[in-house]
């Protein structure tokens, strides 16, 4: 790797040319286009401000990574980084737009509902539902399966998150909003006009529309579930968060819980079903892999369903990097980096090292067997006191409904070639939406022992 020399002290180098277009390229092209830049400039480059964007500088070295999430938290604000593409999705309370105090004190109230053994009161929810909606996909014919996984990863969120317990029907008319709103967020134009909201035009006033059915939607529930005579009885996440009080008795305001809901809406919903559409993606073209967790599973061993899943976010991390927003001159390596400006930990390029991963491009979940990673080498969910708060969650969660799938499905990809990552405003999913065809399903009663994932 050929690193352009700079004197200390100076600003990191990075590609030139119009803003315009060096945007463009980090917003439609960054898998590409990232180990191109680290590969000229070395571990930190910037990009200079795109006229939509402020500059950026990307750090792909975990040790400096390590500096940044352990930082002066003045100096380094998270939820000043985050608020541009995500105060108008997740609201302004969220824990991922607070900064300092601020954000410990919420985090403090949060933390209790998201301990990593109670999450495993939901394994039977999360296999109920992923049983019902294998139970819907067609035999013999391509489906992309990322919608699928959406509709799993949703409904665990209304039943364990919410504690949503209405007939069918109006959960399903909860859903579609919530799929609606989902979709209209995550389109990568919503990083262009997040800051601009710009009522006129056509999607964004769309947006807005089902923003306030989804306020109506939470505000009436907020309110129902605390006025519950059965509230201190309930386990779901949202009484739980109503019931949280601080050291002198406080709780969160309604918009507070709003905006910690609407998170962990978009955080746990989107994230972890693009997350199980990207392990079957893989496992379908690593036949070795496949093969293993099928016998492993088969005899009651789930270590290397676990280690499936963490290959699975290091090679195709869901969300490409963690932000902070630099109000001090702050050293990076043997740069410094002026204020003013983006600080991008890259998840990706860290977890494509060739000096942390051997083969990094390669698909080999053994390389987690000895249960140890560097510091700071695998980061799917952030690092520090800001590492994501529902990763328990999502991790089990990810891990109940891939076993089920393995389980009950035999599955080939249409399409052996490998599907690129597409953006999908902050996360990153597979182009074609992890496209499968179903062989064969077996019945939740007669799951076999042996069951066959086929590969192409």
């Amino acid at each position: 790797m050929v690193n352009e020399t700079t004197t200390a002290g100076e600003a990191p180098p990075g590609p030139r040319g119009p803003g315009l277009l060096l945007g463009l390229r980090w917003l439609l092209d960054e898998p590409r286009s990232f180990p191109r830049w680290r590969e000229r400039y070395g571990d930190v480059f910037m990009l200079h401000s795109s006229g939509f964007a402020p500059r950026m500088v990307v750090v792909s070295d975990p040790a400096e990574a390590k500096r940044i999430f352990a930082g002066d938290r003045s100096t380094l604000r998270a939820g000043d980084a985050n608020s541009g593409p995500l105060r108008q999705l997740v609201g302004a309370q969220s824990l991922l737009l607070l900064d300092e105090e601020g954000h410990l004190h919420r985090r403090r109230l949060m933390l209790p509902p998201f301990h990593g053994e109670r999450m495993k009161i939901y394994g039977q929810l999360i296999t109920e539902i992923a049983d019902a909606e294998i139970d819907r996909w067609p035999t013999g014919a391509e489906f992309a399966l990322l919608p699928s996984m959406q509709a799993i990863t949703l409904r665990v969120i209304l039943r364990a998150i919410f504690g949503l317990e209405e007939e069918e029907a109006q959960l399903a008319r909860i859903e579609r909003l919530f799929v609606r709103y989902s979709n209209q967020g995550m389109r990568p134009w919503m990083l262009l006009m997040a800051e601009r909201e710009l009522p006129r035009y056509g999607p964004w006033r769309g947006f807005l529309r089902t923003r306030a059915e989804v306020d109506e939607f939470l505000y009436g529930e907020i309110e129902r579930r605390g006025r519950d005579p059965r509230l201190a009885e309930r386990t779901d996440i949202l009484s739980l968060l109503i019931q949280a009080k601080d050291e002198d008795g406080n709780g969160l305001s309604a918009v507070e819980l709003r905006d910690q809901l609407m998170t962990l809406l978009m955080a746990g919903h989107e994230t972890t079903a693009t997350g199980l559409a990207w392990a079957i993606e893989r496992l379908l073209r690593n036949p070795d892999a496949t093969h293993r967790l099928i016998t492993e599973l088969a005899t009651g061993r789930e270590e290397y369903l676990g280690w499936v899943a963490q290959e699975t976010l290091r090679c195709r991390p869901v969300i490409p990097f963690v932000l902070r927003w630099v109000t001090a001159p702050f050293p990076v390596g043997e740069y410094v980096v002026p204020p003013e400006s983006l600080l991008a930990v890259s998840i990706s390029l860290i977890h494509q090292r060739a000096d942390l991963y051997s083969s990094p491009e390669a698909f080999r979940p053994e390389r987690f067997e000895d249960g140890r990673t560097e510091s700071f080498a695998w980061l799917p969910f952030g690092g520090g006191v800001r590492r994501c708060l529902g990763a328990p969650f999502a991790e089990y969660e990810m891990r109940t409904a891939l076993r089920r799938i393995v389980e009950r499905c035999e599955l080939s990809a249409p399409d052996p070639r490998p599907e690129r990552p597409r953006r999908r405003s902050v996360a990153f999913a597979p182009h074609r939406g992890a496209l499968v065809t179903l062989h064969r399903r077996h019945a939740v009663s007669s799951v076999p022992a042996t069951a066959e994932l086929l590969t192409s």
